[in-house]
């Protein structure tokens, strides 16, 4: 289902992201955190499911964002802020963006020919309909009280057919690894990469169906 009376605040500066949401019909506004919100963020911690991990840095994003929304305290937040985070995982090791060629490399090696998970972080803040202005700037200081906060994630399986060494060197020259977890984007079509289960906009990095679902059970 799609909502376009759906108006957020989109915590991404990803274009693979803001086109799923444009094709969902949703009305955005694109506001990406800066980049080290995400650079700094606390690394895994034990015990710390993949899920778990890439939720906490959605909120690590959705929350610096609604930092910035609050700053204007005579102007309360009008819009959901969205904010979502993709890891790649094998072997219970998170895959996240390369560092450059060789990492890069690495990870295909370690994928290919084998089914890998694909999960995304969803962090949704729904603004408090009942502030009034004032109520709203005596709580800017504490941006999160002026939103009721959901988080989930969606996963999917993968599997990346057999490649050999220069099949691996072929893809790894386009540069479409970069900026992707696990070095590989089942939009781009340069890799046999195949669904197993789950659905295809939640390994883009943006579960559509998700996050409507959440809006729908707290409009109810």
């Amino acid at each position: 289902m799609s909502f376009p009376t759906f108006r957020f605040i989109l915590a991404s500066q990803s274009p693979r992201r803001h086109e799923l949401a444009t094709a969902a019909g949703w009305d955005l506004i694109i506001a990406a955190p800066p980049d080290h919100v995400e650079a700094t963020a606390p690394p895994r911690k034990p015990h710390e499911t993949v899920a778990d991990l890439v939720t906490r840095l959605a909120r690590t994003k959705a929350a610096a964002v609604a930092e910035s929304v609050s700053c204007d305290s005579s102007n309360p937040p009008k819009r959901m802020i969205l904010a979502c985070d993709t890891l790649g995982e094998i072997d219970d090791i998170p895959l996240g963006k390369p560092a450059d060629r060789a990492a890069a490399g690495r990870m295909i090696g370690a994928l290919a020919g084998r089914v890998h998970r694909v999960v995304t972080g969803v962090s949704l803040w729904i603004p408090v309909a009942t502030q009034s202005p004032a109520e709203a700037a005596q709580t800017a200081a504490e941006s999160v009280e002026r939103y009721t906060v959901y988080d989930a994630a969606a996963e999917s399986l993968v599997l990346l057919e057999p490649l050999d060494a220069a099949a691996i060197e072929a893809y790894l020259d386009t540069e479409a690894w970069r900026g992707k977890a696990g070095s590989c984007g089942l939009q781009d079509g340069l890799l046999p990469l195949r669904l197993v289960s789950g659905t295809a906009d939640t390994v883009v990095g943006l579960p559509v169906a998700l996050v409507e679902q959440l809006v729908a059970d707290h409009r109810r």
